[in-house]
């Protein structure tokens, strides 16, 4: 049977009261509660503080570049459906270097799961602003104050993404169930997590977050897209945490014609099937 100490991996070097340690947490839980062994998990990741977090658990992990641990996470899914494929970013690694990827996977609905640790600054490369930062933010990038933040859950819900929702590292049983839910959801599971940075964003505090995120109840209709972008919209003095918009639609996977045989991976490979290919464009 599985448990916490099997996803045990290298001591964290994240600082003290980062939020980072609740989410790790949360991933540990929900994979131990749906009884997933480590070797069933691929974790990928991109750069940044967040991107360390398949270092410091047991599983199969790829390091990616900076806002790309999507494609690989992608390529992954396709070789081998049978993979629980969970990527990881920080807010600049998901939505600024890596948005193009983050739309597309969204719109194409793979079967991923997207746990975005949305801290609103660059946390490794000491607090520039990043595309959630609030308007007004003030830093050394920004001295006149940050413009007009993207807004990523509204975003996904325009691409008509098939599981959003966000969670908050304070909360830690609460995240580990929607962690779960996006792992079990067939299709592209967009989790973005609010979490504090002690070390360089002094405005959105664990306190700041804690006096403002509330529960979606059980009357919360997440299918409703129109309730669901009214949710997107709240920040400031209420935010929403819960599953926000979901939807059922076809995977890509389910509509791949190269995955009718099987998992690539179990695929007998017959290298004389591209000789054509060859002859035609030498």
């Amino acid at each position: 049977m599985v448990t916490i100490a099997d996803y045990a991996g290298i001591k964290t070097a994240w600082c003290p009261g980062c939020g980072n340690f609740g989410i790790l947490s949360a991933v540990k839980k929900a994979l131990v509660e749906l009884k997933i062994e480590p070797h069933q998990v691929l974790l990928v990741s991109g750069i940044g503080q967040a991107g360390k977090l398949p270092h410091y658990m047991r599983g199969n992990i790829f390091n990616s570049l900076h806002g790309r641990p999507v494609p690989p996470a992608v390529a992954a899914k396709i070789a081998n459906p049978e993979l629980i494929v969970i990527a990881v970013s920080g807010d600049g690694d998901a939505y600024g270097e890596g948005g193009n990827h983050f739309i597309h996977a969204a719109r194409r609905n793979h079967r991923i799961t997207y746990l975005v640790h949305n801290n609103q600054v660059y946390g490794l490369t000491k607090g520039q602003t990043s595309p959630t930062s609030d308007s007004g933010f003030i830093t050394r990038s920004t001295p006149q104050g940050a413009p007009v933040p993207i807004n990523p859950l509204a975003l996904a819900i325009a691409l008509d993404t098939s599981f959003v929702a966000r969670g908050f590292s304070g909360e830690i049983d609460h995240l580990a169930g929607l962690i779960k839910a996006g792992i079990q959801h067939p299709g592209f599971a967009l989790i973005d997590i609010l979490q504090p940075c002690p070390s360089f964003n002094f405005k959105n505090t664990f306190n700041w977050y804690r006096e403002r995120v509330y529960r979606l109840g059980a009357d919360y209709d997440p299918t409703d897209k129109l309730a669901a972008f009214a949710r997107a919209q709240e920040w400031g003095e209420k935010i929403p945490i819960g599953i926000i918009y979901k939807k059922e639609r076809p995977t890509f996977e389910e509509q791949l014609p190269a995955l009718k045989a099987g998992a690539l991976v179990t695929q007998k490979l017959e290298p004389r099937g591209v000789a054509g290919l060859f002859d035609e464009f030498m």
